[in-house]
């Protein structure tokens, strides 16, 4: 009788491969990677910036301890993560390495960077030192006392009081309202009717303010009527954002300010639906290429870092200044259907 022969075994270098390459294949374990590479962070932050509940980051973790991909420690009764630093010919390292390289112009990499940004500010040790004391409850002890809007209330008084701004986009009067103290005259401009009645509430008694029902790619203004006029987490709904700005460029006076302020561009397609919003965001380069072809040249863009509890993606802002009317954006006739 002839004995059976005994399978023989997998080679472990295989094996070893289809572990990392496992590891690699999910687009959490991946973020963490790359931000535990060059860092000790630990769960709390890591949550905070990925944007996901302890559990998942927490078992993602250990699926990449198990396959030696990152180290902790303890410190005090935290735990701090980092990426084990693999041998230079190491096949997990030539892989991690091709990962890494493909990650770049990610969307929600760079959602990652913003976030991180705004824990290492709090985490630095100057600014643990600045806060130590009475200073560590200063913010609330003023909020407390004087309120949210102080700082917001002392920047807008910086205003010219002779200018007329325009709110495209005005939703519920909130940012109308906050500019009214400041200005000679605010003309807030949204197409939703429920919007603008609950806009009219808040704005009751404001003579100053002028509330009209329009498209943002057909203003109800004049031609070079307004000395600012403002976007803010308007232009998203937008199906086609280059009229929109052509139209702010429009009712602008030589020398006007544009202001626009909304999310920088992601990939949250859930988050897009969920607000019932046109479009995934803006990239930089693309706001500034759109405000100086309707004329608004030398746009300054940044990106800003979400605040702390912030849900959403991050926001892009975008400024400019009017510059001689091309004639192919003067209007012809006068837009007074309110």
């Amino acid at each position: 009788m002839i004995e059976p022969v005994p399978p023989t075994p997998a080679p472990a270098r295989p094996l070893a491969l289809v572990a990392t390459l496992e590891s690699l294949a999910d687009p959490t374990r991946l973020r963490l990677l790359r931000l535990l590479e060059a860092r000790e962070l630990g769960v709390a932050p890591l949550c905070e910036i990925l944007q996901l509940p302890q559990s998942t980051v927490s078992r993602h973790l250990k699926v990449l301890g198990d396959l030696g991909f990152v180290k902790s420690r303890a410190q005090g009764t935290n735990r701090l993560y980092r990426m084990v630093r693999l041998d230079k010919d190491a096949p997990a390292r030539r892989l991690w390495l091709l990962s890494r390289e493909q990650m770049e112009g990610w969307a929600t990499a760079r959602q990652d960077d913003l976030r991180l940004a705004r824990v290492a500010d709090r985490a630095t040790p100057a600014a643990q030192v600045f806060f130590a004391g009475a200073a560590s409850r200063w913010d609330k002890l003023r909020e407390e006392a004087y309120g949210r809007l102080l700082n917001q209330s002392a920047l807008l008084a910086l205003l010219p009081s002779g200018w007329t701004v325009a709110d495209l986009g005005c939703g519920t009067g909130a940012l109308a309202a906050a500019l009214a103290p400041h200005v000679a005259q605010v003309i807030g401009v949204d197409q939703s009717a429920a919007m603008l009645q609950a806009a009219r509430r808040r704005l009751f008694g404001l003579d100053h303010v002028d509330l009209r029902k329009g498209r943002l790619e057909a203003l109800p203004l004049d031609d070079a009527s307004c000395d600012a006029a403002l976007l803010v987490l308007s232009l998203s709904y937008a199906p086609d954002p280059e009229p929109v700005i052509a139209e702010m460029a429009r009712v602008l006076k030589p020398g006007g300010r544009a202001v626009v302020l909304d999310l920088l561009r992601h990939d949250r397609e859930e988050f897009r639906l969920q607000m019932g919003q046109q479009g995934l965001g803006f990239e930089p380069a693309d706001l500034v290429r759109l405000m100086d072809q309707a004329g608004l040249p030398g746009a300054s863009c940044r990106e800003l870092a979400p605040e702390p509890g912030a849900k959403g993606p991050a926001l892009v802002l975008a400024t400019a200044t009017h510059a001689a009317r091309p004639a192919a954006l003067v209007s012809k006739r006068r837009r007074t259907d309110r």
